[in-house]
């Protein structure tokens, strides 16, 4: 099957949702499907694909240093798709680019489906211009709705949307690595570096250091635990516009700047529990990478927390934006370290079987039903509502 992929972001970005995308490419690619990936030049475009790209003009995102946005290119897709017209195309994110995609694919009628896989109308709050979060939903809403499908990475959130008028939402979940993310990556010279007592601990964070990722929780959190064993150390894995701000004001924890591949795999074994207090996630791939690592995990009540994390047993789930009980359940795990081991423990056998695989398979179902003939055209008497259990 073709399927062309429009996406703003990939790798060799940082991000969960690039992430996510090349795992997706890899596995289609590996089942024989022909991916043809249309997204904005990166600023640094000097990798190897193995795979069709076709690179259009983009501009930086505000506050999103070294990320592209996609401007309008309905004239470059026309051209290719009706000289090589996809099976599918899969619209993996909402900016302009993304929107010239829905537009020419509708227009050639070519199937076209969409991910919701970030809540940019949520982070307005958190960059002075809340005023637009309901201008931008609407936005979000009128691309969804063009297409055929949307996939959201929880029952929770295919719901949410649902309710909020975006029809026909589908589950599209996530996997984890469970060999790059293990706790044999451990290492005693990271911890070493990392700790100014042998019998320390050591804090994790991953991931942008942003003021929608909620981070200034997860130092008061981190300080108060400190409070209970002084030989604490936070490590911040990572980059973001708060990142220098942050250094200054905070020298005692340790900012590593952003990490792939093995060196996050040691990041994540070398510690031994996972501070994650966004309340802005689709998911949040960081905790199932956190968890297959074997940490112990504090995080809001939602998303990849809610599917994945039994309260008290492989992790903490507290209720969603309760920051006086986020806080206390990270100083939980400093009162007893055995119950840090034995939720790391838990956390890692939890993860063992949620796999890629299975969540590449209802990728592909979905991929293959709504390419079929009869659902190449935008008629909403074909959209039903979203499944009580969200899945495909």
């Amino acid at each position: 099957m073709r399927i062309a992929l429009v996406t703003e972001t990939y790798t060799p970005e940082i991000n969960g949702v690039a992430k996510t995308l090349n795992r997706l490419v890899d596995e289609l690619s590996a089942r024989d499907h022909d991916i043809h990936i249309i997204r904005p030049r990166q600023k640094q475009d000097n990798a190897t694909f193995h795979i069709q790209l076709t690179l259009v003009k983009g501009l930086s995102i505000p506050g999103y240093s070294g990320l592209q946005f996609g401007l309008p290119a309905g004239r470059l897709l026309n051209k290719l798709w009706q000289t090589e017209q996809p099976d599918i195309v899969y619209v993996a994110t909402e900016g302009p680019l993304g929107w010239s995609a829905v537009t020419t694919a509708n227009r050639l009628n070519i199937p076209v489906i969409s991910g919701f896989h970030t809540n940019f109308h949520s982070y307005s709050k958190h960059y002075h211009i809340g005023w637009l979060e309901k201008l931008i939903f609407g936005y979000l809403r009128r691309l969804h709705n063009k297409t055929l499908c949307t996939l959201a990475p929880s029952p929770e959130l295919a719901e949410q949307l649902n309710q909020q008028g975006i029809h026909n939402t589908r589950l599209f979940s996530r996997g984890v690595d469970t060999r790059a993310c293990h706790p044999e990556h451990r290492s005693d010279i990271l911890r070493n570096e990392w700790l100014t007592s042998p019998d320390g601990c050591v804090a994790l964070y991953v991931g942008r250091i942003a003021a929608e990722k909620n981070i200034n929780l997860v130092i008061h959190s981190y300080q108060k635990m400190k409070q209970l064993q002084p030989a604490l150390t936070l490590v911040i894995v990572g980059d973001g516009p708060l990142r220098n701000k942050l250094e200054r004001q905070h020298p005692d924890i340790v900012f590593t700047g952003p990490k792939t591949g093995i060196e996050l795999s040691r990041h994540y074994a070398s510690a031994d529990c996972f501070l994650f207090a966004s309340e802005s996630e689709t998911f949040g791939n960081v905790i199932l990478e956190a968890m297959s690592s074997g940490l112990a995990v504090v995080a809001y009540d939602y998303a990849a927390a809610r599917m994945h994390i039994n309260h008290g047993h492989n992790g903490f789930a507290v209720s969603l934006g309760n920051a006086e009980a986020f806080t206390e359940a990270a100083c939980t795990l400093m009162r007893n370290q055995q119950l840090t081991t034995d939720i790391g423990q838990q956390a890692r056998r939890s993860t063992e079987q949620i796999d890629w695989t299975h969540v590449i398979d209802n990728f592909e179902k979905v991929m293959v039903n709504y390419a079929k003939p009869e659902h190449c055209s935008d008629n909403d008497s074909e959209k039903q509502p979203v499944p009580a259990d969200g899945s495909a």
